[in-house]
Order: structure tokens, then sequence, then C-alpha cells
């Protein structure tokens, strides 16, 4: 990181962009006179250097800024939504079967939106929703290495070794998987709770694997996606992403 305090005069000489203070306050993060001070203490960086400067001026569109070191989302028309879907919606925003859908769950958006990567309908939890392909793309491509966590009710008891077994990597019909991260909840007699974290994003693949192993699914929910959490968010219920999520998502995929 490079500190130059004056590293934006020419830009500003131009009287182009906006005032950086006020894309800070328009995001959301603080006060105008709040920002002000973000600055003057050498917290902002704006394209890598550290910016102090009142009259700096940026463009909100796409200029990366930081605070504290976390991304701020640039200015965008897109939309970025999370959403919390029943069990028995299928994935898709229209079904030629008449089943429920997730176009009716956000039924009051004007956007038009799609879905980021699926859920089973038999699943529940956490899935993303957007009118940004590149975003959407990149969310949902394993090579980004976005993690889901999953939490599963499975046919019990569960063997302690099953964490290594499954960190080490099993051997599906369509190529091997390994989990990032595995523990057991809860376990006692025929029914135990499993938590799954995996960027793995191929069809049924959590149900696929536990069962290779012995526990088959009884319920599944995806109750994270990178660092976004299910916590508070009813079932049936969606909200918009807070700029530090969409920020670290950002991060994550290298947008």
């Amino acid at each position: 990181m490079t500190v130059r305090h004056t590293s934006m005069t020419e830009q500003s000489a131009e009287h182009t962009g906006v005032r950086l203070q006020k894309v800070l306050a328009a995001s959301g993060i603080a006060s105008r006179r709040a920002c002000e001070q973000l600055m003057a203490e050498g917290r902002v960086e704006v394209d890598g250097e550290v910016v102090t400067r009142l009259g700096a001026r940026v463009d909100p569109e796409t200029a990366i800024i930081r605070v504290d070191g976390k991304r701020l989302p640039t200015a965008s028309r897109h939309v970025y939504l999370v959403l919390n879907k029943p069990r028995g919606v299928v994935s898709t925003m229209a079904d030629p079967q008449g089943r429920p859908t997730l176009t009716e769950l956000v039924a009051d958006r004007p956007e038009r939106l799609f879905h980021v990567g699926r859920l089973d309908t038999d699943t529940e939890g956490l899935i993303l929703l957007t009118n940004d392909g590149e975003f959407a793309h990149r969310m949902a491509h394993p090579s980004y290495g976005v993690l889901k966590t999953y939490v599963a009710e499975v046919a019990g008891p569960v063997s302690p070794k099953l964490s290594r077994r499954l960190r080490a990597g099993v051997e599906l019909d369509d190529g091997q998987v390994a989990v990032d991260e595995f523990r057991v909840i809860e376990s006692g007699g025929k029914r135990a709770i499993v938590e799954v974290v995996l960027h793995e994003g191929r069809k049924h693949i959590v149900r696929r694997l536990l069962a290779h192993v012995g526990h088959p699914v009884h319920r599944l929910t995806r109750t994270a996606i990178g660092p976004l959490r299910i916590n508070g968010l009813r079932v049936g219920q969606y909200r918009e992403l807070t700029v530090e999520e969409l920020g670290a998502l950002l991060d994550e995929t290298g947008l």
C-alpha cells in the first residue's frame, strides 16, 4: 500500500468525479463529517493509495475504495439480494410445471432478477438473486472458491473418523469431491446433525456425498454463502446485502 497525500491532485484539478467524502457518506458508513475524519486519519484508500486530502474526487462507478482495509462497493444500478428459500420452492424464476418459484418470493421487486446457482427443491436456505451477470458467474464458479455452508440432518451415528475422510476426498460417479470443513453438531442414536463447508457446486453434491459415506440426508439447509449468514432471516424472506457483505464478496470474486 502506498501513501500519497496528494496523489489525486491532477484529477481534482480537472473537476471530474465526486468528492470522496461524499461518496463515503452516500454509502452509509458514516456522516460526511465523520468520513472526512476517516480520510484525515489515513484510513481511506482509493485504488491502492491512501487519500487524505478533502478535495480529492473519484469516479464512484470505477474507483476501488477501502476503509480500514474493507472494500466499499462501487456505485451501481445492480441489485444484490439474499433470500432464505423454503423447502418445496424450485430454484428458478419460472417453472413450466407450475411449481412455486423464486419469482413469487420477490414479486415486489421491479428489477429483472436471476438466481446465483441453485438449491435442490427440497433444500432450504440461502440463495443469492441479482441482475449482475458477471458477479453471478463468479459467485457460482468453483474456481473462485466461495465457500458454502450446509447443515444436514443425517442418519447416525457419525464416526469421528468421517471428517478426515471427507477432507481427504471421496470419489463419486462424476469425480472426486473434498470438503473444506466438516463437524458434527449433534449425534445420538439413529440421528445426527452435521455441518459441511465446501466450494463445490455440482448438482446434489452434499446429498450425494453424505449418502456415499453412509449417511443419507433427511433434511438440508444452506446456512451461509461466504460471509453471508442466515441469522435473523426467516424462511421465505429476503434482504439486500449490506455494504460490508457485498464488499467482501467482490473481493472474493476479484471484481
